[in-house]
């Protein structure tokens, strides 16, 4: 079984800019699907804008330094 973080990404319409809901899985093994939850469709990460591009790198990054921290204490 493949451990999997789940997080929600909500960000409301500004001016022209659409609402964005997304769903982000970060899988163990390094595996990224990003689901819009308005259409239910997967979408990659060039394809985010603004808000939720911000809110990607940050969750990605601390994910990587939760994963070498883990990796660091199992075989240290």
């Amino acid at each position: 079984m493949v451990n999997c973080e789940h997080l929600r990404f909500v960000e409301p319409a500004r001016g022209s800019r659409p609402s964005t809901d997304l769903t982000f899985k970060f899988y163990a093994d390094g595996k990224l699907v990003i689901i819009d939850n308005d259409t239910g469709h997967t979408i990659s990460p060039r394809e985010l804008r603004g808000g939720s591009y911000d809110f990607y790198v940050r969750q990605r990054i601390a994910f990587i330094k939760r994963d070498l921290r883990a990796k660091r204490e199992k075989y240290a």
